[in-house]
């Protein structure tokens, strides 16, 4: 029978709060429509004060809920503050687990790999991850308290804004190996300097067990900076890198029919290919630092590449799909809207110059947080978005003004302060054999043009299925 994943009396231990009755739950739920039956609801105060909501989280079936207010005659547990109950959980959950940790962040890259090695991981037994992009504050030990008893291995990508955020998250997760993809352009507003970045993304090894695997890009220019600060954190830690030719794992080489990509890749002394849904040569240091994490994890470097096979980004991170149009054709288009830097920017671009296509349409959003040097930033994508052979250019926000001046003599620019308007826009403007590539910051809102587009492409499916059926 499989163990519960928390008692009532195990939760009041690791919190030191007063559990209502005795209960067990199997899961652990922050959001009450996405909660299963048998979650134990936490009550965060965020935007919202999930307080507000406990009524709803027992109608849907909660096993418990997690307050710091009274609350009698249902199972609960009370304590001073939901969020470092919800840590404290998280810490607990670690301590009892003997499954093998990996920690992960980067300013690109960082989900994508953790993608990846989850898919590897769940082919070689039981196994843990964050969810979509929990790596925050809240999310990292949320997903540490979701950990099964049973786990053999986890992945815990580790995010940040601001300085101080990635330390206490590693000494949280005590990582067996931590990763960082690469240092780049990223949170500038908040961090000021790339070197400010390298510094608090350093802090990814602060927990890292002893002897643990320090896995770096080694051709990152802050690696010797990063390799420093990881053993002065873990004195016995052992070094693998990425990358380049004369790291421990590397792509050797690649070829794509501008869809998908076979990337043949070199880990250690052993040789493999591995295929994705994806174009880029980025993908291949994504891939490498996988693989070489994997191994770490001491899955042989064949069983994980075949396990690897096939990967796809998830949304809003490069998948790419095909759009029914009014004319009865079809575009593709490759949503990259979760998320922008400049170098994630120019890997993006980089990778749809790869793909086939009769015209090429290109859609940005403003890059937030990049500080006083924004301007100088956006600008600098002009050189990567040409190399593309654009069709047409359509940017938003504000900050992409400079990019504006920069492309407009050279190819067609449509701009717009938000991005609403440039739904209908975009959609009368594809044909058959566009592609159509979609990036920006979160904030900028080109996820809701992705969307918009995904929407009226289903909506002609569906009514020309219909017509069909009739």
């Amino acid at each position: 029978m499989t163990q519960p994943l928390w008692t009532s009396e195990e939760a009041a231990s690791a919190t030191g709060g007063r559990a209502e009755g005795r209960w067990q739950v199997n899961g652990i739920s922050i959001d009450t429509r996405s909660l299963q039956k048998g979650d134990l609801f936490v009550a965060l105060k965020d935007v919202r004060d999930g307080h507000d909501f406990v009524p709803q989280a027992y109608e849907a079936g909660a096993g418990a809920c997690l307050v710091s207010r009274p609350i009698n005659d249902v199972p609960a547990l009370e304590v001073q503050d939901t969020l470092i109950a919800l840590e404290q959980l998280g810490s607990a959950s670690r301590h009892r687990s003997n499954a093998f940790c990996c920690a992960i962040t980067g300013s690109v890259g960082k989900t994508s790999v953790k993608e990846m090695l989850a898919q590897i991981f769940r082919a070689a037994g039981p196994a843990h991850w964050n969810v979509k992009s929990f790596n925050n504050h809240w999310g990292v030990p949320l997903t540490l308290a979701r950990m099964p008893r049973d786990t053999k291995r986890a992945v815990f990508e580790i995010g940040m804004n601001s300085p101080g955020e990635i330390y206490p998250r590693s000494l949280m997760v005590k990582p067996h190996a931590a990763l960082i993809t690469k240092i780049a352009a990223a949170h500038l507003e908040g961090m000021g300097t790339e070197e400010a970045v390298a510094r608090e993304k350093s802090a990814i090894f602060a927990g890292l067990e002893p002897n643990g695997f320090v896995i770096l890009p080694g051709k990152d220019k802050f690696f010797d900076f990063l390799r420093d600060v990881a053993l002065d954190y873990c004195p016995g830690g052992r070094v693998l890198t990425f990358g380049g030719e004369h790291d421990d794992a590397f792509s050797v080489g690649s070829s794509s029919d501008g869809v998908s990509t076979i990337f043949t890749l070199r880990i250690g002394d052993e040789t493999v290919d591995v295929s994705v849904n994806a174009t880029g040569e980025h993908w291949g240091d994504n891939i490498a630092a996988a693989l070489l994490m994997a191994k770490a994890s001491d899955i042989p470097v064949q069983d994980a590449a075949r396990a690897l096979n096939g990967y796809a980004p998830p949304d809003g991170r490069g998948n790419a799909e095909w759009l029914d149009l009014d004319c009865g054709g079809r575009a593709l288009m490759v949503d990259d809207a979760y998320n922008a830097n400049p170098e994630s920017m120019r890997a993006a671009l980089a990778g749809f110059a790869l793909r086939p296509a009769e015209r090429k349409i290109i859609a940005l959003g403003e890059m937030k947080e990049l500080g006083p040097d924004a301007d100088a930033l956006h600008a600098s994508l002009a050189e990567p978005v040409l190399a593309c052979s654009p069709a047409w250019v359509m940017l938003v926000g504000k900050g992409m003004k400079p990019l504006v001046d920069a492309l407009q003599p050279h190819t067609n620019v449509l701009w717009e302060a938000e991005g609403n308007p440039l739904q209908i826009k975009v959609n009368n403007l594809l044909i058959s054999g566009d592609a159509l590539l979609i990036k920006g910051s979160n904030a900028s809102g080109m996820h809701a043009l992705a969307d918009a587009l995904r929407k009226m492409s289903a909506d002609r499916s569906l009514a020309r299925n219909g017509k069909e059926g009739g």
